[in-house]
């Protein structure tokens, strides 16, 4: 995108000056300029485009101005017509789940039928649901034919592992949570599930689903080489959840080395031309040691070769000897061809795509005939929500900020039927958060915390208090992403979002599940342009991240700003002490 990651401009005079939104006891700073982040909308290839469900009018928030249902399919599309099992369907009945969203009606059957899968969808679409329900339907199947098996005095099928990997310990305990919440007509939890991250050791007994960060896996297969092989033998069912912050930055690097250990194990099976059943423990024995430490680094040379030839291939020529240049392309082709026995899904709100270092681009290159399910409103306006555009100075932000909060309390459109509010206030920075909240404290206004400083303690139980209390919680993106708590009917952007991903996480914080919310923005002179731009985006139906990148000027004039002189000013800390 072209705006800085650093804060956002609060009053922008002639020299300007930058400071962060409410931090006022933070001494001015010059702008940096980092290089932006690519950003896209979803173009798959039609041959693997999945088109969403229609879906038809219903008397609920969920309804959209053209009389049509903007989250629930079809009435008559149930969770077993899309080929789960009855005791899925129950299971879901049982927790209110009585109707699939258009998502999880265009994802479960792409997910059941063993395809790789990328799922591009919305905030609040209900993603999770739309890869756990299928893959805990086919764990559950394994493990009756498994019985049946044992019954019969046959072999017994190898344990399948279903493996899904987050970005943080949060989402971990989320996702465990959602799956633990399916179970059978006795109560028993159709399948064992366990979130292995933090402090929390591999348990003796290994879990259907195991629920783990890229870090903390690894940490755990890099131990034993022995442990390595056996423990990627069993997994067959990989979910990246937030692919997009997998395949990028500090996440990368890990994750494509665990693509790549499941990759080997998937060529090692495919050459030896035996089901998992039929491994001997000598076999496994000696492919634990060094020929799987071999292998592996085999597979990632292969991976640094592929990709350094994606551009070269097509234009390899010898005049001299023809044969041979197609015989390389050939043996390349070989290489990279193999059986697979293993299952990949990829689940996003947002992933860019325009390059190859990109996350869509990353997987289009690694997994070419993956299929795509793309939400109806990925990286567009979501037609339930409303949204407030309000202009501050140095002089009015205070004042609005407590405005805007204070609507929460008294607006009956923001309170739900328990009589519990729940609004979220988002800053960019730690010290701006405190600072905001020490400002509502001032006002009388009781409020929570939610950044990187609190210990995961303090973040678990703030969490817990705000969905069963509500209230007020003041936050950075940490909470951002992957915190599903419902019925948040007010998110406030005291900060304006610095990129096109961080605006679409926060707004998607409201308006989830069909309901509908409110998002007040407060933006000031600085980045009058750019809230311009996503308005502009806003009422044209287009994606948002077009408004982030289509003027190029945006972050030269940024930059221009930032090298001129500048003066300090002490408004904003006399307004928060006044």
């Amino acid at each position: 995108m072209n705006v800085t990651r650093s804060a956002v401009m609060l009053h922008l005079q002639n020299p300007p000056i930058r400071y962060q939104f409410f931090s006022h006891f933070l001494k001015p700073t010059f702008p940096s300029v980092f290089k932006p982040r690519p950003f896209s909308l979803i173009t798959p290839r039609q041959t693997h485009a999945i088109p969403f469900v229609n879906a038809v009018a219903s008397p609920s928030s969920s309804q959209a101005s053209n009389g049509r249902d903007t989250f629930f399919a079809e009435e008559n599309v149930s969770w077993t017509s899309l080929g789960l099992s009855d005791t899925i369907s129950r299971a879901l009945s049982d927790i209110g789940l009585n109707r699939p969203s258009l998502v999880q009606a265009s994802s479960v059957p792409s997910v059941m039928s063993g395809k790789d899968a990328v799922i591009a969808a919305e905030t609040g679409s209900g993603k999770t649901y739309s890869y756990l329900v299928p893959l805990i339907d086919k764990l559950r199947d394994a493990q009756e034919r498994s019985l049946h098996a044992m019954s019969d005095q046959e072999v017994t099928p190898a344990q399948k592992v279903l493996l899904i990997l987050c970005p943080n310990v949060q989402l971990c305990e989320q996702v465990v949570k959602m799956a633990s919440s399916l179970r059978r007509d006795d109560g028993e939890a159709i399948v064992s599930v366990a979130a292995i991250c933090g402090r929390q050791g591999w348990p003796i007994r290994e879990p259907d689903v195991i629920v783990t960060t890229p870090a903390a896996l690894l940490n755990y297969v890099d131990l034993d080489r022995t442990r390595r092989m056996q423990f990627m033998r069993g997994v067959k069912y990989v979910v990246f959840d937030e692919a997009d912050m997998l395949l990028c930055g500090s996440f990368q690097n890990k994750v494509i080395r665990l693509i790549n250990l499941l990759r080997f194990d998937e060529k090692v099976l495919s050459r030896s031309k035996k089901s998992v059943a039929e491994f001997s423990t000598k076999d496994e024995s000696s492919l634990s040691s060094e020929a799987a430490f071999e292998g592996e680094e085999e597979l990632q040379t292969e991976a640094t070769l592929e990709e350094d030839d994606t551009d070269k291939e097509d234009d390899i020529v010898d005049i001299n000897n023809e044969d041979t240049s197609v015989k390389q392309r050939d043996w390349r082709r070989v290489r990279k061809t193999y059986e697979r026995s293993k299952q990949y899904v990829f689940v996003a709100a947002t992933l860019p795509v325009n390059g190859k270092k990109t996350a869509g681009g990353i997987l289009k290159h690694m997994f070419p005939d993956a299929e795509w399910i793309c939400g109806n409103y990925l990286h567009c306006h979501n037609p339930r929500l409303e949204q407030k555009w309000i202009e501050v100075t140095v002089d009015t932000q205070v004042d609005e900020l407590i405005k805007a909060v204070n609507h929460s309390f008294r607006s009956e459109d923001l309170v739900n039927a328990g009589g519990i509010h729940r609004t979220m206030v988002f800053a960019n920075t730690v010290e701006a958060v405190e600072a905001v909240a020490k400002i509502l404290l001032r006002s009388g206004i009781e409020c929570s915390r939610y950044h990187k400083n609190c210990t995961l303690e303090e973040r678990a139980q703030t969490l817990v208090d705000f969905h069963d209390k509500g209230g007020v919680l003041v936050c950075t993106d940490a909470a951002a992403r992957g915190v599903d708590i419902p019925n948040v009917l007010h998110v406030i952007q005291a900060d304006f979002a610095t990129s096109a991903v961080d605006f679409l996480h926060r707004v998607g914080r409201t308006a989830r599940a069909g309901q509908i919310g409110l998002v007040t923005s407060m933006y000031t002179e600085s980045n009058r342009e750019l809230v311009d731009a996503v308005r502009w985006a806003e009422k044209r139906g287009q994606p948002v991240e077009t408004a982030f990148s289509r003027k190029r000027s945006f972050r030269n004039k940024l930059k221009k700003r930032g090298t001129n002189k500048v003066r300090d000013s002490t408004t904003i800390k006399e307004r928060a002490l006044a």
